[in-house]
This record gives C-alpha cells, structure tokens and sequence, in this order.
C-alpha cells in the first residue's frame, strides 16, 4: 500500500475541485493507502494580502514545510490539485528534491488561461494560446476583473515558465478529457506526460424513475454556464416544466413561464431531483473540463441535453445518453427538449445507457483502479530519472528567473 501526499488549496467558495480532493483523498484511504493531506485556504487572504502575489510564485513555508515532511516519512507519490495561490509551485520542487513523485491534476485551464476558463465575456476565448502570450489575459483583466490581480497571476506563470517548472517538475499530468489534454498540449505541456482520468462519483445514488415530468438544470447561476440560452430555450417551452437548482449573479433575470428556482440544495436532495427528472439541461458556452454534474445525471440514470462544445460530446453520447445542441441556440435546445419529452420509448434507452455509462466508467472502483496505474506511472518514471544531478532540481528561489520577474517574457 501507498503513503499519499494530497496536496490542495481550497477555494473561498467550494466546488467541484474541493470535492474531487476529498473524495480521491477517501477511496485511496478506504482501500488502504495512508493519505496525507497538505491543504491551505484562500480565506487567509480575503480582503488582499501583501504577500500573496509572492507567494503565488514561491512560497518558502510551504517549501519548508513539504521539504521537513518528506524527511520524516516515506511518501511514495505526491499528487496535487491545485497549487494557487498560496501553495505555489515551490511545493513541486520540495517534493522531488526528495525523490518523490509527482503527479498534477489539471482541474482547470490554470497554467493556460489566467481566467482558467479559456473563455471571456461568456464566449470561448483562446488568445492567450493562439499568441502563445499572457498579455491578451493582462489586456483584458481575466482573473478576477482585475488587471493588477492578473498581473501577479501571469508572472507566477511566466516565471515558471521560464525556468521549466512545468516541463520538468511534474511527472505525470492528469487531463480530464482527451479535448482538455490537446488544449494543454497546445500550451506547451510535454504531451507524453498527459494522462486522461476523468472525475468520478463518490457515492452511488442509485438510478431513478424520472417520473417527475419534469425538465432540471443544476449549477452555477453565470453567463459561461449557458443560462440566457436555457431562458431563451425556455420561452419556447411553456409547457414543459423546468426546475433550477443553484443559485449565482443571473438568477435574478427574467425567467419564463414554467421556470421553478429552488436555489442552492444539498447533495442529497439534488440528486433527488435528478432521480425524478426527465431529462437534465447542460448548456454551458465555455470548456468544461469534466463536469461533475453530467456523471451525477448519469449515475441517477438521467439522460443530459448538452452543449456540444469542448468535451462535452465525450461524456454525452447522442441519441444513446442524451442529446448534443449547439451551443448558444435557445431554438435548437428547445428543438432537443421537446423531442425528448415527445419520445419516451428512446428516453427510457436512454436512461438505462445513462446509467451503464456511469457503471462502466465512473465508480469509486474504476477510478481507483485508474489512479493507482497513474501513480505507478509516476513511480516508474522517478526511478528512471533518479540519475539526475542534484542541479537539475534546484528551487528557483536560487535562480535568476525567479529574482528578475521584470525580465520574464509575458
């Protein structure tokens, strides 16, 4: 069995990521592996911190910390979620320094996108990688709405970068689809270490009757998640009852007839709603990497009318477990709805290869079966590079890439 450094900074506001975390961080433990958790949390800098643009870059507590750790206890792989901002890419170097292996999961377009969206103003957006230039995500103020905040964003990755922290300091990189792994490639990450593993579901929900009637969406309330295409959709669906679980900045917008807000729910009675609906709406307009929500619908055997954009049709299979619009088209999404509920026969199809899709691709077994390959990966491919010299893993801190940001090439 493997002892695991689970490595994450949580979000003010938690999410699918946060989640993912815990639930990998659970499975290894509940089939044997010991789990050690080395987390931070953005509520240490709620309000702005003088130190936390530095600390994006490197930070030398974390590095300590990881470095004193790895000394006293024998870790076989280190695998990260998220590094930003307060962890930093110092807790790579720490980790190899001392012989550890390391595996980086790529939650999000991060080291791509300073908005980690690979979207702007509710559209795709790849200027940053058509330019191979973080100064299209300067222009624009994409993290946060902020340019001075995007700024500090863009010179941690710039400084990284520039010094190979990301081509040499990471073992295997863990893509969430095949459509996400080629952006990635695109942006310059080593396509022989990227792997695909997708999300999973933690605990099995168990399939539903959809005897609800009833049409659902599920998530954040925001342009990128395709709310004015589901309102427009929904104008020409009077008749079709639409549930909307979530809440966020567009839930005040003039919902049509039909429309039923329940707002923010717990797990447990989201998936209620799923196990009764007809069908699930997934409209997003920017890349989703995996959506959890879609692999949830699945596992309640609720087929999904998606986007077909990014990789989306590789979790939606049309006519087989659900149905693909095109994205930003209230008519076609309305076109897919009524045909839905118009055809019961080939829903109920649907719903049942719905939930072989969650069967064979997204239990807590799949998964760790997955991850321990992945790990196994990295394992190997430390051993094959033990032969390097110290120099080559030396902390950035002693470098001139990371004491002349001004220098970096943005």
């Amino acid at each position: 069995m493997h002892t695991i450094l689970s490595v994450h900074n949580l979000y003010q506001q938690p999410g699918g990521e946060d989640r993912v975390f815990a639930s990998e961080a659970e499975l290894l433990e509940h089939n044997g592996h010991t789990v050690l958790r080395h987390m931070d949390h953005n509520d240490r800098i709620r309000g702005g911190s003088a130190g936390a643009a530095g600390d994006a870059i490197w930070n030398p507590d974390t590095y300590r910390h990881l470095e004193s750790l790895a000394r006293s206890t024998a870790i076989d792989v280190a695998h990260f979620h998220n590094t930003f901002p307060l962890i930093s890419p110092a807790a790579y170097y720490a980790a190899r320094r001392a012989g550890i292996p390391v595996v980086q999961t790529l939650h999000n377009f991060r080291l791509i996108c300073a908005g980690a969206t690979l979207s702007r103003n509710g559209s795709v957006c790849e200027s940053c990688l058509e330019r191979r230039s973080l100064l299209p995500g300067i222009v624009h103020a994409c993290y946060r709405n902020s340019r001075p905040a995007t700024v500090a964003l863009s010179a941690m990755l710039a400084v990284h970068r520039a010094v190979g922290t990301y081509q040499n300091q990471v073992d295997v990189y863990v893509a969430l689809s095949e459509f996400a792994r080629r952006k990635f490639i695109d942006g310059g990450i080593p396509a022989s270490r990227i792997v695909v593993k997708s999300n999973f579901v933690a605990a099995d929900p168990g399939i539903g009757g959809g005897r609800g009637g009833y049409a659902l969406f599920v998530g954040r309330l925001a342009s990128e998640k395709g709310i004015a295409t589901l309102a427009a959709a929904w104008s020409h669906l009077p008749d079709i009852p639409l549930r909307v679980v979530g809440d966020g900045p567009m839930s005040a917008i003039d919902w049509p007839h039909g429309t039923t807000l329940l707002g923010y729910q717990p797990r447990d009675r989201m998936l209620a709603q799923m196990r009764d609906a007809t069908i699930l709406i997934f409209p997003s307009i920017w890349y989703e990497c995996a959506p959890m929500v879609i692999l949830e619908a699945f596992a309640c055997g609720l087929p999904v009318v998606g986007s077909n954009l990014g990789s989306i049709p590789e979790f939606i299979t049309d006519y087989r477990t659900g149905r693909l619009f095109q994205p930003n088209e209230g008519l076609d999404l309305a076109a897919k709805v009524r045909w839905a509920f118009q055809h019961p026969e080939e829903l109920q199809k649907m719903r049942l290869a719905a939930r072989s899709e969650y069967e064979n691709k997204y239990t807590p077994a799949r998964n760790y079966k997955r991850l321990l390959a992945i790990y196994d990966t990295a394992i190997e491919s430390t051993r094959r590079h033990r032969g390097f010299h110290e120099s080559e893993i030396t902390p950035p801190e002693t470098t001139t890439g990371l004491t002349q940001v001004s220098n970096v090439r943005m």
